[in-house]
Order: C-alpha cells, then structure tokens, then sequence
C-alpha cells in the first residue's frame, strides 16, 4: 500500500510541475510495482521479485503505473485510486504469464489538475448516456456479462439519428464509483442518464433499469424484468423500446424494424461473444488468444453469428497490426476474409461494417473502407467507434479538412477522450 500510494504521489507531483512548467518536453516516468520474494546479494537485490517489477515497468503507460495482480489483490480498494485489468502479459524472461492492471488514465488525468472537468451544453435533440451496469451476481467474474448487457444498449441505441448516445469508454469511466447523476450530465454533455444492474444466477437474469433526468435528478421511469437467461434479447428489446419512449422519440416503421433483433442466436454463444468481445478490447496478446479461442466457439455454436465473426477478423487484424503473427500478412488477409463474410452474414449490423472497413484500410484499399463505414454510420449515426474509423480512412485519403470534422463529432461523443486512439491497437 505504501508503495502503491507513494507511486500516485510521484506522478501527481510530475503532472502538477509539468502544468506549471515552462520548459519543453516533459520527462514521463513510467513505474512498475509487484509483491514477491527478492534476494539480497551485498548491495544487490535479484530475485523474480524484481525482474517482474522491472518488465511491469517498461509495460506501463508514459506517467502511468501498473501492478502486478499480486500487488492489486493487495491494494484493492484500500487506496485511492482506480486501477484496471489489463490482462495476463508475457514478459521478457519470465516463465509464466503475468496478469497486470493499469491506473485508470481517466482517474490520473482528473487527479493531475484538481480544476473541473468543463460542463458540455447537451445537443439540440435528446441526449443520453448509458452507465455500466452493476454486476449483482455476486460473482466478479461475471463482470463481463453485465458490461456486455450494457454496451448492446449503447450500441442500439446508437442506431438512431434522432439520439445523441456517448459512448462507452466515456460513460463506463464512471464504473465502479459513487455517480451524481447530474454531474455526470454536466461531464457529459447529455440530458438523460441510464443506470441499471444485472444478477444471472443459473437460467434465471434479473435486469433492472432507471432512466435519470440529469437535469433535475428526477426519475423519468425505472423497471425490473425476471426472465430466464434464453430470454435476454427479449429484455435488452423491451429496454430500449421503454428507453425510447420515454424520451419521446417517434419512430418511422424502418428504424423500428432495425432495432428488432434478426436471426435467432443461442445464449451460450452470446455468453462467449461478450466473454471474447471484452477479452478483445484488452488490447494485449494474451486477450487476443483468449479472444479468439472464445469467440471461436462462439461461431462455432452459431455458425451465422455476424458479430462474433467480425470480432474473431479484429483479433487476426491486431495480430498483424502488433506483429503477434508469424505472418503477419496472412492475418490481415485472414481478417479481411472474415470480416467480408461477416458483412454478407448481416449487412445491417454497423460494427460488422465499421470492423470490414478498418481490415480494408490496413489492407490499403481507402476507398472500399470508406464505404464501408458510411455504411456503418448510417446504420448507426452515433457510432463512435465509426466516426474514429471514418476520420482515420479520411486522413489516409488526404481528406484532412473532413478527418477534423469526423474527429471533432468522435469527441463529441466520447467527451473524456484522453489522447488519440488507434484504430484496433497497435
């Protein structure tokens, strides 16, 4: 714990001189912290002790820390600050994978300027934000369920032009924390704020909702749903379509007919599309493997599970992007194959589009990704995700003016934006 606190201290105080200062680069410190043995050998210590500390070191973020999970499961809510899972990672001479977790970049940098966050004006039409939903299963490991639940609500939601939805990596920052509702529509930008938990025990999911006036802090309808876990399309159907209503939204017969759920998929392949898809967004080797395994028998239980074969094409396109690959070209091509199969799976489901369009730009064919994402962003025109992908294609395409405007709409929606993000990882 000392070592944890002393760690946020140094960073805190580099943050703060480097806010005051006028020099120019500033110098960025990265620290490693783990729990193990160590040998002392006259003024040495040696020991896997170290080295894993070391090698954590040189993991971490620029003004970041990470920690071993040894050390996590030391500190875990006895200190203030926020750290994430960042996955089991192969370190350099060292035997066995190490899982680490990272400072939550969002905790650091609102911590690096004490001053508040700037209130954002909502849109000229309904705005909301979807809160990670609390996992009420008992179970921490069931996390990813309740994430998941979450994210398929952003994403439906997302679908119509008539919303304003931020999306998750801004409105999953307030996970696990005490939240003013209000003060989340002031961070936020947005007039309504979702909160909502799910328990899964056995065959049975309770799923709970209430929809927040950020405004006043009224409550503008909450519901419970008891139903058996083969049943969860039905609940996140009926949540959005209540979700809809009660923000008066009125929809044409087709934008009611692309939020019904198409094709039947079966409940334990979407118990490991969520498993995978969360692996997934880690951004590591280890999560890609463990991705793919998953999301592999996902696809394998529901052969025409457009969305599970996507993601499976994101794992082969990191691969190439990181140089995890043996062949780092046969991935992309085995991405691109799989993520064009995907599309002709479902050609209504936006990220199946955006994740083609992002294996066609590595693959150097700008204009077809281009169209792959308009797609996309037609089908979902709160898409985040396909905004990034559409200013990155831009840029590529010597479109800077349009890549700016793109940008600019990307933060728009995820408003606690830290610093550029890549387009998959790498």
């Amino acid at each position: 714990m000392d070592a944890v606190t002393c760690a946020i201290e140094i960073q805190k105080h580099l943050r703060d001189h480097d806010a005051t200062s006028t020099e120019g680069d500033p110098i960025r410190f990265r620290i490693g912290i783990n729990v193990g043995d160590i040998i002392i050998e006259g003024n040495d210590i040696l020991g896997d002790g170290v080295n894993i500390a070391a090698r954590i070191e040189g993991i971490a973020e620029p003004g970041g820390i990470s920690i071993s999970e040894d050390a996590w499961r030391q500190v875990q809510g006895k200190v203030a600050a926020n750290f994430v899972d960042a996955g089991e990672q192969s370190l350099k001479n060292i035997a066995r994978p190490v899982r680490v977790y990272r400072l939550d970049l969002v905790l650091k940098t609102a911590s690096a300027s004490q001053a508040p966050r700037p209130t954002l004006a909502p849109p000229d039409k309904p705005s909301i934000a979807v809160l990670a939903f609390n996992n009420m299963s008992g179970d921490p490991e069931q996390e990813y369920f309740s994430d998941g639940i979450s994210e398929d609500i952003i994403t439906d939601l997302s679908k119509l032009s008539e919303l304003h939805v931020i999306a998750r990596n801004s409105s999953f920052t307030y996970k696990g924390k005490p939240v003013d509702v209000q003060q989340v529509g002031r961070d936020l930008g947005v007039r309504y704020v979702l909160e909502g938990s799910v328990r899964k025990a056995g065959n049975r999911v309770r799923v709970t909702g209430q929809l927040i006036d950020a405004e006043s802090g009224a409550h503008i309808w909450a519901d419970r749903f008891d139903r058996d876990l083969t049943d969860i399309f039905a609940v996140q159907d009926e949540l959005t379509q209540v979700i809809i209503s009660a923000l008066k939204v009125k929809l044409t017969p087709e934008k009611k007919d692309r939020l019904a759920r198409k094709g039947k998929i079966d409940v334990e392949a979407y118990n490991l599309f969520l498993r995978g898809r969360e692996r997934m967004w880690l951004h590591t080797r280890s999560g890609n493997i463990d991705a793919r395994a998953m999301l592999g028998r996902a696809v394998t239980i529901n052969p025409d599970f457009a969305a599970a074969h996507a993601c499976v094409a994101v794992t082969h396109v990191n691969d190439y992007i990181n140089g995890w690959a043996e062949i780092p070209e046969r991935s992309l091509q085995t991405g691109l194959e799989i993520a064009a199969r995907a599309v002709q799976m479902d050609d209504e489901d936006p990220h199946v589009h955006a994740w083609f369009a992002v294996a066609l730009l590595w693959h150097r064919e700008a204009d077809k990704a281009l169209a792959e994402v308009q797609r996309s962003l037609a089908l979902a025109p709160s898409s985040a995700e396909g905004l990034l992908a559409l200013a990155h294609i831009l840029i590529c395409n010597g479109s800077a003016a349009a890549a700016i405007d793109a940008i600019d709409a990307y933060k728009r929606l995820d408003p606690f934006l830290s610093g550029p993000r890549a387009l998959f990882s790498g």
